[in-house]
């Protein structure tokens, strides 16, 4: 287990090797998430552009922002029926 001590000016400096292990470097921001009782300590160190490619499907062309725009579009209809549907 690593320890982290507290300044006077509520500052601490994150233990090596869990900066190592969250690939955190200087300037990186860290979340702090209460979770029930306690609190999670989460890295905002990746970017947007970052994940790209990431959801894509071998084999699959990409879509175009037009037909992503009219699924979201059918999707938000669907949903709207069923709604009212409910009513």
């Amino acid at each position: 287990m690593s320890t982290a001590t507290l300044t006077s000016k509520g500052q601490m400096t994150l233990p090596k090797e869990i900066r190592e292990d969250l690939n955190l470097k200087a300037g990186d921001k860290v979340d702090f998430v209460k979770v029930g009782g306690r609190y999670e300590l989460r890295p905002r160190n990746l970017r947007a552009a970052d994940f790209a490619g990431m959801l894509h499907r071998p084999g699959m062309r990409a879509m175009s922002v037009e037909e992503m725009d009219e699924g979201i579009a059918e999707a938000v209809r669907e949903r709207s029926e069923r709604s009212l549907d409910r009513d």
